[in-house]
């Protein structure tokens, strides 16, 4: 019995289907950038949903090769092997119809026995991840979570209506979540979109170059020149400036407190940032990290705490994440850290750093893994528009990145709120009224 009440069954009793497919003959040779039938891969599995990046397709008599393992909507994907063993969730009902490689299990509860979406939050449950771990790693050559394993999970069993209750309670939260990521996707575009117009295909000037429209608001329309002039980097709007990022930022960098000296880190309350932290951003908004460093730590740090609105970019494994800081962080050696006192604004560096990313990776150095230094990064030269260009620039986007860093605070307290639920209305601990009434309190 689970805990206040819940009776557990075996999660092989329970269902219609517990089975891994296999690479296609041919291997990755035989994969297609698109396709009727889609191959799904560990890759593609994580505990906050199914991840469409790196989706691959097979031609149907590759699928037929992998008709005992073709997925139907609301099957459960399991990763079984590898380092991102462990991982869970449903399947995208639009990358349907498809079938699954070695690397993922497909688990399909019988619907009157087991609803999938509860299954899938039981699975990513703290408990359930941990089990899962501690016996993929048992295994002696690589981790692994064998068919036997999984048939063997005991899962609680409420039931179906409260199974339903709990899963829709969950995935309202997580719905939510979404939902706001789909529309922080739809703002960032829109202000990398005005930025490329405005700094990168300088589509004002050049309107008023051929003697058209704008398309802008008359305030905004005349604060562009109606020439060009030459620069280093090709034709630039008449009268803006290049400079080196490192004359218009303060470029700094940070590093990593003794990890064997507990006054550095334990009871920290100051946000420690690294290029792993970096890895999990949604939206470029840095609210917090994994770690945190005392006072102490912070003074070994030669930044010590950035203040807000700091840009930060990942410059080694790998290079390329970026955030803003919305709160003072500290950060480590794999970061650079630009200060935008000067010449140009934080979100004009933002978008500038992540239009330039080639260029910028391009500069790196290393042999183990590719690293740009700071050295290396500063003389990058940067367009500096005029002032009143980029005051407008900033009117017209900064709200765009206000809705996005509320929209991440939400999803911050709302996985908080999700997380503490879960494993409480799992195991019985919490009523489902009282979880229905704290969700509906926080959405």
């Amino acid at each position: 019995m689970a805990n206040n009440g819940f009776p557990t069954e075996k999660l092989g009793s329970l269902c219609l289907k517990v089975g891994s497919g296999a690479t296609p003959r041919g291997g990755s040779k035989v994969y297609l950038d698109k396709g009727e039938i889609a191959l799904i891969r560990s890759q593609n599995v994580y505990n906050d949903g199914f991840n469409r990046e790196g989706l691959v397709y097979i031609t149907a008599e590759h699928a037929e090769q992998l008709s005992n393992v073709t997925v139907e909507p609301e099957d459960v994907l399991l990763n079984i092997t590898g380092d991102s063993v462990a991982r869970c969730c449903q399947v995208d009902p639009r990358v349907l119809p498809a079938r699954v490689n070695q690397h993922v299990s497909i688990i399909r509860p019988k619907p009157d026995e087991l609803i999938p979406r509860f299954l899938r939050y039981f699975l990513v449950s703290p408990t359930m991840q941990a089990q899962m771990l501690s016996w993929a790693h048992a295994g002696a050559t690589r981790k692994a979570l064998t068919k036997g394993m999984i048939e063997s999970f005991k899962v609680p069993k409420p039931d179906l209506t409260i199974q339903q209750r709990i899963a829709h309670i969950l995935g309202t939260l997580d719905d939510k979540i979404e939902l706001n990521r789909r529309m922080n996707r739809t703002l960032e575009k829109m202000a990398t979109a005005i930025f490329k117009s405005w700094f990168i295909d300088f589509d004002p000037v050049r309107a008023k170059v051929e003697g058209q429209d704008t398309g802008l608001p008359k305030e905004i329309a005349d604060l562009f020149p109606d020439s060009f002039e030459d620069s280093e980097i090709g034709p630039i709007p008449k009268g803006w400036d290049l400079k080196p990022i490192g004359e218009a930022v303060r470029c700094v960098g940070g590093a990593t407190p003794s990890t064997k000296n507990p006054e550095f880190w334990e009871g920290g309350k100051h946000p420690f940032v690294t290029p792993k932290d970096m890895s999990s951003l949604q939206s470029p908004v840095i609210l917090d990290s994994e770690r945190h460093i005392t006072d102490a730590g912070v003074d070994k740090i030669s930044s010590k705490q950035l203040p807000v609105g700091t840009v930060i970019l990942s410059s080694r494994a790998p290079i390329g994440y970026l955030g803003v800081a919305t709160v003072p962080v500290s950060v480590n050696q794999g970061v650079i850290a630009m200060i935008c006192d000067g010449d140009l604004p934080n979100l004009y560096v933002l978008h500038w750093t992540a239009a330039n990313m080639d260029l910028i990776k391009s500069r790196a150095g290393g042999t183990t893994f590719a690293e740009i230094s700071k050295r290396n990064f500063r003389p990058i030269p940067v367009l500096v528009p005029v002032k009143p260009v980029l005051d407008a620039f900033m009117t017209n986007v900064a709200p765009l990145h206000e809705r996005i860093t509320l929209n991440v605070r939400q999803n911050y307290r709302l996985a908080r709120l999700r997380d503490t639920l879960l494993p409480k209305l799992l195991n019985g601990e919490l009523e489902v009224p009282d979880a229905e009434e704290l969700v509906e309190t926080n959405i």
